[in-house]
């Protein structure tokens, strides 16, 4: 007796979603019961049967086990993989994803094992150049085919919004757990602190031999560079969040200016503006010091390419309309993006970028991004990077007055 797959999921879909899927299973009973060609003949693509699924809002492929090649693709597929139906008849799983053995394997399963449909949270990244597409964040509904076992039908409902609403939550509790370590942090350092420097300052007049002295000099400056890390740390809690309207415009030729007056060779700072983007109400010092922080970071990351003369820089401004930031929906929203075609971040501290005190240079105090993070938040957005050799994309999310 066939039996459904257990969902693979940490998330919870909509009634819409539901109702989304349940049109597709309806569609795919109506297949089913079509006529006996159209099921025992692989070259399906073109029956009129599956003019149910053209009809399906979710992307639904229909794949042959053997060599996994696809044998029927509705219209949203075409959408999502930027690849139309008459190309996509061509190809194999492979061809569409790089990675695609977990989507075989739940394949397998539903063809082995009886179950009738099973669920799987994947991450699709992009085949060949036929296919090229963005990576996909998807919920995977695999179905098994009564009449003929060579056929399985796959439904990729989309789960970037779930994935990214679930990553923001984390990043900002996240946040404010480091924001009181930090500040509570900071505190204890800086109260000794000043003892240790009074004292040296105090040894030092009662010391004639000048070696010693130059040692008392040593404790000072190593005392003043701790004081100079320590009022970074606190830097986000001890001015006022000034709200005005803000150009964000203005803000990022303020920055432009002086990463260009400091990189004035091999060096490119590309614009590319919405200039129909509304001011948004914000602390102008704030913003600024958020972009710099992003900007500089990559101008440092980018010296190879300074040195070759061909280092680039965009700023990218957009309007983002009914978009979900920090749980709240909002009509419009800045999208802002700062990308760098540096060496990308290293593997190991991508996930950690803005943790405090995390850096990928040598000499580098891990502060800018976790400064830059806290005004973001302060300002009721989000900040998040995704980066490889060769890119680097910062993405700022601020919600703007509708």
């Amino acid at each position: 007796m066939a039996r459904e797959g257990k969902a693979e999921s940490r998330y919870e879909y909509s009634k819409a979603e539901l109702e989304d899927a349940g049109l597709m299973r309806r569609a795919w009973g109506a297949l089913r019961r079509s006529t006996p060609a159209a099921q025992g003949d692989p070259a399906v693509a073109g029956h009129p049967a599956l003019a149910g699924l053209d009809m399906v809002p979710n992307p639904v492929l229909l794949v042959r086990r053997s060599g996994y090649s696809v044998a029927y693709a509705n219209p949203p597929v075409e959408v999502m993989l930027a690849v139309s139906r008459r190309v996509l008849g061509g190809l194999t799983l492979a061809d569409l994803f790089r990675e695609h053995a977990k989507l075989v394997q739940v394949i397998e399963e539903v063809a082995e094992q009886g179950y009738e449909a099973k669920r799987q949270d994947l991450t699709l990244e992009s085949g060949t150049g036929r296919a090229a597409h963005e990576t996909l964040h998807v919920h995977a509904i695999v179905a098994a085919f009564d009449t003929d076992p060579e056929l399985v039908l796959i439904e990729l409902l989309p789960n970037d919004q779930k994935i990214r609403t679930d990553r923001e939550a984390r990043i900002l509790d996240l946040s404010v757990a480091n924001k009181e370590l930090i500040r509570n942090l900071a505190h204890e350092i800086k109260n000794p602190l000043g003892g240790i420097r009074g004292a040296a300052q105090l040894l030092e007049l009662e010391l004639q031999d000048r070696a010693l002295r130059e040692y008392m000099q040593v404790i000072i400056k190593e005392s003043d560079r701790l004081q100079t890390l320590v009022d970074r740390l606190l830097e986000p809690h001890r001015h006022q969040h000034i709200e005005s309207d803000v150009n964000i415009h203005e803000v990022l030729e303020r920055v432009r200016s002086v990463v260009l007056a400091e990189f004035p060779q091999g060096l490119y700072v590309v614009r590319d503006y919405d200039a129909s983007l509304p001011d948004l109400r914000g602390d102008k010092e704030q913003l600024i010091q958020t972009v710099l922080n992003i900007v500089h970071n990559a101008a440092q990351a980018l010296s190879e390419r300074i040195a070759a003369g061909d280092a680039v820089i965009r700023l990218s401004t957009r309007v983002a309309r009914q978009v979900t930031v920090t749980g709240q929906h909002h009509k419009l929203a800045l999208d802002l993006h700062i990308v760098d075609n540096g060496p990308g971040i290293p593997e190991p501290i991508r996930d950690k970028i803005f943790y405090p005190l995390v850096s990928g240079r040598d000499g580098g105090s891990g502060l800018g991004l976790t400064l830059a993070q806290s005004f973001v938040h302060q300002h009721g957005g989000v900040i998040e990077c995704e980066s490889r050799p060769g890119s680097t994309d910062f993405r700022i999310l601020l919600p703007l007055p509708s």
